[in-house]
């Protein structure tokens, strides 16, 4: 595991400096055509060891308590899986992870809700002080940082810088707390989370300082992605990929947490509008060729992968 992955820094990005905006789309792009996984450093977003201190407190709950959130209760997405209760590489078993998902947050009486939008659905809260609060400010910070960067792959790709602008202002994003439990000496190849690529757009994936993330290049090579602090492990997803007509790169990865210690991290998964048409951005497609995939709204691109990851009498599998 010698090669690593590339570090993108991203001042000047969030002030609409246009030439950091062109420095970063440079890099990013680059990035996204060879290994599909970048950090980046300099976001901006202060509040992650805030998230990290609520999701611990959750996962600290007792059993009870969290399968009262249970996914398959709760419905669209949300709420709490519990151990072993994944296998994102069925061929390897279960998944030693456990998970709580919130997505956009809606009142009661939303329209989209009301009328049945796909992935709209009310979120579920646990009972705990400044839990929801903490961790919507959170959600709401990675929505603004995902936007940016698909600015960046827009002048990447040759389009408008704001192209996706209006396919990301309802996003159908899921934030996922994840808790790894170490895993037993006797049962060294356990998977945290099996391998498998992203479903969406783009993931922001914000770790401890417990090791365990890999990622599998174009040749095979299964390479480490260790911590680095404050910064974000960037990966792009299969919507994207299908977007950009494979010319981004979704990229396998997994995660086996060998450390003898907990681990915990925290996914943002950056997911089009439910109604967003995911058609091949003609800049992606050779001249005299058809694109790769017949375009297809971003709400039934989602459910047909979730549908596809879902056990046997289960809910669906989650990424990470």
């Amino acid at each position: 595991m010698t090669q690593q992955l590339p570090v993108i820094d991203l001042s000047g990005l969030m002030s609409d400096d246009h030439i950091a905006l062109h420095r970063i789309s440079r890099e990013i792009g680059k990035a996204c055509r060879t290994i599909g996984f970048f950090y980046v450093v300099n976001h901006g977003i202060a509040a992650i060891p805030a998230a990290f201190e609520q999701s611990a407190k959750f996962f600290a709950l007792p059993p009870a308590q969290k399968r009262a959130l249970a996914i398959e209760e709760v419905g669209g997405n949300r709420g709490y899986s519990g151990l072993l209760h994944e296998a994102l590489d069925p061929k390897r078993g279960a998944d030693m992870k456990e998970a709580f998902n919130i997505g956009l947050d809606l009142a009661p009486d939303d329209p989209e809700l009301l009328a049945g939008v796909p992935f709209r659905s009310l979120n579920a809260w646990p009972d705990l002080p400044d839990f929801k609060r903490a961790l919507l400010g959170y959600f709401d910070d990675c929505v603004a940082l995902g936007q940016q960067i698909h600015r960046a792959f827009a002048l990447d790709l040759g389009l408008h810088a704001d192209f996706f602008q209006d396919k990301l202002d309802r996003s159908m994003a899921t934030l996922r707390l994840l808790h790894y439990p170490a895993i037993s000496p006797g049962a060294p190849d356990q998977m945290s989370a099996g391998e498998h690529t992203d479903y969406g757009n783009i993931t922001l994936l914000a770790t401890d300082e417990v090791g365990g993330l890999e990622v599998r290049t174009r040749a095979g090579e299964w390479i480490a992605a260790p911590p680095m602090p404050g910064a974000f492990v960037v990966n792009i997803g299969d919507c994207l990929m299908r977007w950009t007509n494979d010319i981004y790169v979704s990229t396998p990865h997994r995660v086996i947490n060998r450390s003898g210690k907990e681990r915990y991290s925290i996914a943002f998964f950056f997911d089009a509008n439910p109604d967003a048409l995911v058609a091949a951005i003609a800049s992606c497609v050779p001249a005299g060729e058809n694109p790769r995939y017949e375009p297809i709204s971003a709400a039934d691109y989602l459910k047909m992968r979730l549908d596809a990851s879902k056990p046997a009498g289960g809910a669906a599998a989650g990424p990470m």
